[in-house]
């Protein structure tokens, strides 16, 4: 009985410790994983999820354009396939764009062969639609475990995450304000703001992008692409 007992003990705690891997932001078994850069330069790197998506990129390149800021934004293989026009404006417009996988599962408990498909059905669509340069990865709800790590430091791939999520903290009734006071008031230098515009269900964070990026620079913070943002800790 009290084998039984220990056994389900140490499963559990295996299963808890597994979990709480799977979910970690700044921690991953293999490869290089960046959440932030440590710099002390004033620098910040937008960055946006999902799509792209019909009017809605139009509206957020809209807003980049006439703030004059460059972010990056992680793409899903089979909107980039279904709308290549609109991810053709993100890179035309000097943005950044990155692989979020191919139909944005969870790639935890899943095989090499899936997760290989994943992203290099995703990447080889980016490059179709005209992106150059290293394409780095955001893992969907950032869950990894022993795979997709793996996968990615055998292939050089860069998993990116973040250490701000403003939309967490934005109450129903005041929503665009608090996403927007939490990244103006949470920001460091070398800091990666994780942000979701594709969909109607996110216009509150669609609508607080501008006071973002009008808090941010009264804070003299410059914007910069996760790309430019890995270079200040390659040049430290």
């Amino acid at each position: 009985m009290k084998r039984l007992a220990l056994t389900l003990l140490l499963v559990f705690v295996c299963l808890f410790l597994g979990w709480q891997l799977s979910k970690s932001r700044t921690f991953q078994l293999f490869g290089d994983l960046v959440s932030r850069v440590d710099t002390t330069e004033p620098v910040v790197a937008l960055t946006f999820d999902d799509g792209p998506m019909p009017g809605r990129t139009q509206a957020i390149l809209k807003i980049l354009g006439d703030n004059d800021v460059k972010a990056s934004f992680f793409l899903v293989g089979e909107a980039v396939i279904a709308h290549p026009e609109e991810t053709r404006m993100i890179i035309e417009a000097g943005h950044e764009v990155g692989n979020h996988s191919f139909t944005h599962q969870r790639m935890v408990f899943k095989s090499r062969a899936f997760i290989a498909a994943e992203l290099q059905k995703t990447e080889a669509a980016l490059r179709r639609a005209g992106a150059v340069g290293p394409i780095h990865f955001r893992p969907p709800y950032a869950r990894k475990l022993v795979v997709l790590p793996y996968y990615l430091w055998k292939n050089d791939m860069l998993s990116i995450t973040w250490d701000i999520e403003p939309e967490i903290y934005g109450r129903a009734d005041n929503a665009e304000r608090d996403i927007a006071r939490h990244v103006i008031d949470n920001v460091k230098p070398g800091s990666i703001v994780l942000l979701h515009v594709m969909f109607k269900s996110r216009e509150t964070s669609m609508n607080a992008v501008g006071d973002i990026i009008q808090g941010l620079k009264a804070r003299g913070f410059r914007f910069v692409t996760v790309s430019e943002l890995i270079e200040y800790r390659d040049n430290q």
